[in-house]
């Protein structure tokens, strides 16, 4: 999370045993949300067309039509409702937008490492990351 100039506060956790990629991303959009809340405008960067998608566009025809598409089940159904009810009561001050993964995109590489360091310590809540220098984060595989 950008503020002003200042380094980034980098959060990692919601690890999930059997979590997907799509998941993940979900729930990092949900807690992006969740800090917008608290500002009074905000910018969210994802590399997760899926979820932007999800949530910005899909879950009103999803809604007009009793949470039901064509073709079967909503994934991350329960989820997915949880995210658009906070989005939709946001949109006015936040927008999202979509960014390249890996394509050396700062805050997008960060977060990915942030998703390694998740797994690694099986990080079920949210907490701070404690770094030193963005460069030896970056650095890492």
């Amino acid at each position: 999370m950008y503020e002003g100039n200042e380094n980034p506060v980098l959060w990692y956790g919601a690890y999930t045993k059997d979590g997907t990629n799509n998941t993940a991303e979900l729930h990092a959009l949900y807690q992006a949300l969740h800090f917008a809340k608290e500002q009074k405008e905000a910018l969210i960067y994802s590399d997760s067309k899926y979820s932007i998608d999800c949530i910005t566009v899909w879950a009103y025809g999803w809604k007009r039509n009793g949470w039901k598409k064509k073709g079967g089940e909503i994934k991350n159904l329960a989820l997915i409702q949880s995210i658009h009810s906070l989005y939709d009561t946001l949109k006015n001050k936040v927008k999202i937008k979509h960014v390249k993964g890996h394509s050396g995109v700062e805050g997008n590489e960060l977060a990915d490492r942030m998703a390694v360091h998740a797994i690694a310590q099986k990080a079920l809540e949210y907490e701070v990351y404690s770094y030193d220098n963005i460069t030896s984060i970056l650095a890492k595989i």
